[in-house]
């Protein structure tokens, strides 16, 4: 059985890698697009429900266009589903990505310009030139030189990462310092750092790393899952996870999350994976 959040397939339209697996009116190679706003959500049908996001500068393989939506797929973990077609433009190659929680695009090389719009921690931009201390991108705006980092470069400690969202409102599908959800950190966390994940806790626990015994001793990176949440160790005791119940990203003892989340929310743990090396 296909899992519909990463088969590029809606019954009228599907990817033509599916051609002979799925049943759709037409295959077609769609179209990469490329965000053009600070974000914009990825939801289950024209209008649905959000079940992720996409930033500035992320491709987006459009495959059909209708009444304002473009069905398709993510290029950074393959999830499938709609996105606000005015929010896609045509795809640039990006060179940069930021890497502060957070960063204003200004219009001119001055901290003291009234900055247009803020972009977030992952965006990608294609630098174009280098003026006191900022970086001009292809909109024409300047972002502080110390806000990008190459396209290829990456950190090595995903808690590290993670611990940059700590505060963040709690956001289902979210994927931002606007918001963002258990899984959603995880993911940003670890691509990041150079480790593929897929976008959902399930898809996670699948996925990544391998199986620690009950009872083994824990360490930061290890990744804690629940049906439905995911956290993360930042030492042997405290678990760094966005959630519902303080709504937002923050510390919690791991065993004061157990007892909480097996009496309210998720039930018992179901995996503790430790991850490989970052790539």
């Amino acid at each position: 059985m296909t899992d519909p959040r990463t088969t590029p397939a809606n019954g009228r339209v599907a990817h033509v890698s599916l051609e002979g697996q799925v049943e759709a009116e037409r295959f077609v190679k769609g179209r990469w697009m490329m965000v053009q706003q600070p974000m914009v959500n990825i939801t289950d049908a024209p209008r649905g429900n959000r079940v992720s996001q996409l930033l500035f500068g992320e491709r987006f393989l459009a495959l059909e266009t209708t009444d304002g939506f473009s069905f398709g797929m993510t290029a950074r973990d393959g999830y499938v589903g709609y996105v606000l077609s005015g929010a896609l433009t045509g795809a640039e190659d990006a060179t940069h990505w930021v890497v502060s929680p957070a960063t204003h695009l200004y219009p001119k090389p001055d901290i003291k310009e009234p900055p247009d719009v803020a972009l977030f921690f992952g965006s990608l931009v294609r630098v174009a030139g280098e003026r006191d201390g900022f970086l001009r991108i292809h909109t024409g705006h300047h972002v502080p030189a110390r806000h990008l980092m190459p396209i290829g470069a990456r950190f090595s400690d995903p808690v590290g990462i993670a611990d940059l969202f700590l505060g963040t409102p709690y956001l289902w599908g979210g994927t931002s310092r606007w918001g963002i959800d258990c899984s959603g950190l995880v993911q940003t966390a670890l691509i990041a750092c150079g480790i593929a994940c897929p976008r959902d806790s399930d898809q996670q626990a699948a996925a990544l790393g391998s199986h620690l015994p009950e009872g083994a001793n824990l360490r930061r990176g290890d990744l804690v899952f629940w049906r439905g949440h995911v956290g993360m160790m930042s030492n042997d005791h405290m678990l760094l996870h966005a959630n519902a119940h303080h709504m937002a990203v923050a510390y919690e003892p791991l065993a004061d999350a157990v007892d909480r989340i097996a009496a309210r929310e998720f039930g018992k743990i179901t995996a503790i994976k430790r991850l490989g090396q970052a790539g």
